[in-house]
């Protein structure tokens, strides 16, 4: 496919296995240039082109910034917005060739390579086999498998729908052209379809005019679950046991081992839009999806199974139960076509659906659980195998189990997370004690026990302040009951700090009576956030063990605990050393501890997208994790741009999904042997990670001018101002410790300094060098997979970094420029040179020349767009931020940065 030559075309330095690559991106271009002269003019496009050579001669020949700076100060402010959406539209391309460009290189590796793709099942099932790991083990192994994404709203970026709908069709059309197979009047078709979207896509607001409500964040979520991952599933379990028969020579029915989770309409934690309310609707929505996709299956497996009496043998389990559902459904069997009087599958399930749209009313006659679903889909499996019906629609039904196995009633099961001192406001309420949360640990525990025990004499359970907590409580039990036990997840208690605040909520919902079979069927989840938090972990969690009325609740939940690791606030406390480190021993610790006392420890990681808040391969992140860690499950956070990355299209999302089962097979099979050399290297990763921590907290926390310098040479006023999350910026007021961690990551991406990931890390390895010697941390580099990964991941942050831009976002800051921004740029240059000299490497991200070309080929792109955002900064804060034509500029900067340098927030 390939349009009319057009000057946004670029000779680029592709590998020659990439020409197909190249090819989509110069389509695409050209496409986007033509869209600008059409829609904009020929002389916009002209300066398009002259801004763009701009900026690459600036990258590649070393120019001062100013000079590109000084061209887009000159451009009026509706040009500046103009100019902005230009330069998002073209990597906006980029971004979905290099998508489509992955499955490319999965479908050659399926056809053309003798070896399968590194990662995938059948590659991880190779190498466990070839460690030694039998059929027996592995089939032992997978009833415990657990692999769980949890999507959470997020408030750096939240493609419209409509957008979402727009991507898709031009991904579509790459996908049909992957190959260069199609016809060149498919070609014509092709390239029309994605002019269309493209130009239909111009013309389309890139965000709501309105801020998102909770039940728009659960629309965005639910896009994922509903029209991808719900088509998926059943790929991943086919793949699934296609290579275990591959390697193996043996079939294994593949056990349950994927969920989803989702955040979205039972986050609390300082969001006073979530409650009692939003936890029901949000479920009601998600219901109602899954029974809605559920039902359109149905209708197509109706299609398929025609078969008639008379012609093949049909079980009489199926006529009976049609039968039995005409009966107790006579509306529904009265709207039965009289030609399906010979289909017995057929009008199965045309009765099935009844049942199902009763389900979504709450009505009783609908199946009162999946398992009833599930049954009858399993009756009609039994018939078709019984009956020569293996290829006669068999496929089909197969995998709409896979769906309902995975999905139930519920699509995804729902957290609730509240803040800790949320539910010492209700217990000081409930008590008359306005000083409960002063009181000492002990003596919240003390009191806590008569509640714990069902004795609530010492309270007055009609409290008002207490009534909307309460409330959750009693929706929560509600709902377990209509909507099903697996759609609700975790209730996880954020700054959790003693065992007291993993107790509190407990002791509520026994006086909400949230209580089946004298126990609360909850899963209590403690979230440890701050690096002090963390390192105070295993005392916490010990004395919760060894609390009666705790280990009651435990054995009721099968001695399973899981434990929520905050990686976003310990980077946001303590730098990322000392955050990873933290979350490295807390991880090492808590194993320990949970081994000791017989109970099940299951981590779930708080990740971000950036590096800063846990971002980065998350295959990597868990071969890196403590040896015995993962214990064959992995629960992690999607937050935002990672979603849409990861689980846009179907190919990808199923590419991940493998990656990350592959990952915790291998983790849980056959960790990393022990090494005898990790005793040292931990001895030098305390120290550097102490190092770290002083020298970024004496800036970010100490330092009295840093919060005016935050304010000033970043784009925050502008973030708090976004209509993309339905939750505010800070859980409370104050300074940097109470803003969230994602506004605070996202500004200092936006920019271009990603001082969040790096800063302390320069200051620590220089440190390391000198004091351990060179050698010494290039081994730890090489050899200790914590380390590796930590180094890794500030490596691309640094690489996606730009100080010459970063300078005059700091300059913004007036006086405290020459001040803050030498000793900034200093560690940063410290970071660099030391990453450089460990990896013995003579550029950044030399050993990873996808991610180097990609962050290159962006970066004449983004780069216009940040100096725009500079300019545009400057002119909306000397008018007193007053100018809302300005301001809803400055929101178009935001989204095309984000969008450009990815991970951001």
């Amino acid at each position: 496919m390939t349009p009319a030559k057009n000057p946004l075309r670029e000779k680029l330095e592709f590998a020659e296995t990439d020409a197909l690559l190249r090819d989509d991106v110069r389509t695409l271009g050209a496409l986007v240039g033509e869209l600008l002269a059409e829609q904009c003019g020929p002389a916009f496009l002209a300066q398009v082109e002259d801004i763009r050579r701009l900026a690459i001669r600036r990258r590649e020949q070393g120019e001062p910034v100013a000079a590109l700076a000084d061209r887009l100060a000159a451009a009026p402010q509706a040009q500046a917005v103009q100019l902005v959406r230009a330069f998002a539209a073209y990597f906006g391309a980029i971004n979905l060739a290099e998508r489509v460009h992955r499955i490319r290189r999965r479908r050659d590796y399926e056809r053309h390579s003798d070896q399968p793709q590194p990662g995938g099942f059948e590659a991880v099932l190779h190498d466990l086999r070839d460690d030694g790991v039998s059929f027996g083990e592995l089939a032992a192994t997978l009833p415990r498998l657990w692999v769980e994404p949890v999507f959470t709203a997020h408030p750096t970026e939240a493609v419209r729908r409509a957008m979402l709908e727009k991507e898709r069709d031009i991904v579509e059309r790459l996908v049909a052209d992957i190959d260069r197979s199609r016809t060149p009047v498919e070609r014509r078709a092709d390239l029309e379809r994605i002019r269309l979207a493209l130009t239909s896509g111009w013309q389309t607001s890139d965000a709501p005019a309105h801020k998102p409500t909770v039940a728009d964040e659960v629309e965005h979520v639910g896009y994922y679950l509903a029209n991808v991952l719900y088509r998926v599933a059943p790929v991943y379990y086919e793949a699934f046991a296609d290579a275990v028969e591959k390697v193996y020579g043996r079939r294994l029915e593949i056990p349950q081992v994927l969920r989803f989770g989702t955040w979205v309409g039972g986050d609390m934690d300082g969001n006073p839009n979530v409650n009692a309310g939003t936890v029901r609707a949000a479920l009601d929505a998600q219901r109602a999806q899954a029974i809605a996709r559920y039902r359109g299956d149905l209708r197509a497996l109706g299609d398929a199974l025609t078969q008639s009496l008379g012609r093949v043998e049909v079980d009489a389990a199926i006529l009976s139960r049609a039968d039995d559902y005409a009966a107790r459904l006579p509306d529904a069997a009265a709207a039965l076509s009289p030609r399906l009087a010979d289909m017995p599958y057929r009008r199965l399930l045309e009765l099935m659906q009844a049942r199902l749209m009763l389900v979504a009313k709450g009505d009783a006659r609908g199946y009162p659980s999946p398992r009833g679903f599930i049954d009858d889909l399993a009756l009609i499996d039994a018939s078709l195998q019984a009956h020569r019906g293996e290829h006669a629609g068999r496929f089909a039904l197969q995998r709409l189990l896979w769906r309902v196995r995975t999905f139930g009633f519920h699509l995804a099961a729902l957290d609730l997370r509240q803040d800790s001192a949320a539910h010492d406001a209700a217990l000081a309420a409930l008590f008359a004690d306005d000083g409960w949360a002063e009181r000492s640990v002990e003596d919240r525990l003390a009191r806590l026990q008569p509640l714990l025990g069902g004795d609530g004499a010492a309270i007055d359970p009609a409290a008002a302040a207490a009534a909307s907590t309460l409330d959750v409580f009693r929706t929560v039990l509600d709902l377990r009951r209509t909507h099903g036990a697996d759609a609700i997840g975790l209730y996880i208690i954020s700054m959790s700090r003693s065992a007291a605040d993993a107790l509190a909520p407990l002791a509520l919902a026994r006086v909400a009576g949230c209580v089946e079979g004298g126990q609360v069927p909850l899963d209590i989840a403690p979230l440890f956030e701050t690096v002090d938090d963390l390192q105070a972990a295993p005392a916490v969690m010990r004395a919760l063990f060894e609390d009666p009325a705790y280990r009651a609740h435990l054995a009721s939940r099968r001695d399973e605990q899981t434990v929520m690791l905050g990686y976003s606030d310990s980077a946001k406390d303590g730098g990322l050393f000392a955050s990873r480190w933290a979350l490295q021993r807390t991880q090492v610790e808590l194993t320990g501890l949970a081994n000791r006392c017989g109970v099940r420890l299951m981590f779930f990681h708080g990740r971000g997208g950036s590096v800063s808040r846990g971002g980065g391969k998350t295959e990597r992140a868990i071969i890196a994790a403590p040896r015995g860690s993962v214990d064959g499950s992995l629960r992690v956070t999607e937050q935002g741009e990672v979603i849409h990355r990861k689980y846009g299209i179907r190919a990808l999302a199923l590419r991940n999904l493998e990656q990350t089962t592959g990952a915790v097979l291998r983790a849980t099979l056959r960790p990393r042997p022990r090494d005898p050399r990790e005793e040292r290297w931990r001895e030098i990763a305390k120290a550097l990670a102490e190092a770290s921590r002083a020298h970024y907290r004496g800036l970010v926390h100490e330092h009295p001018d840093f919060p005016a310098y935050f304010r000033a040479a970043t784009p925050i006023d502008v973030i708090e101002r976004l209509q993309i999350g339905s939750r505010p910026s800070r859980r409370r007021d104050g300074g940097i410790g109470n803003l969230r961690a994602i506004p605070w990551v996202f500004a200092w991406s936006q920019n271009r300094s990603g001082l969040t990931g790096w800063y302390g890390i320069g200051h620590a390895l220089e440190l390391g060098i000198r004091e351990y010697g060179l050698a010494a941390m290039r081994e730890m580099a090489r050899d200790w997979p914590f380390f590796a990964a930590m180094i890794d991941d500030v490596e691309m942050l640094l690489a996606k970094s730009d100080l010459g831009i970063f300078e005059r976002y700091s300059q913004l800051a007036g006086g405290l420029h020459a001040a803050m921004y030498p000793g900034i740029a200093g560690e940063f240059l410290r970071a660099r040179d030391a990453i450089l000299a460990i990896k013995d490497a003579p550029q950044m991200l030399d050993a990873d020349y996808r991610l180097r070309l990609s962050i290159r080929l962006r970066n004449p792109y983004v780069d216009p767009i940040s100096l725009l955002q500079v300019d545009l900064l400057r002119r909306w804060r000397d008018g007193g931020r007053e100018d809302e034509a300005l301001l809803e500029a400055l929101v178009t900067t935001v989204n095309g940065i984000a969008a450009g340098i990815q991970n951001t927030g």
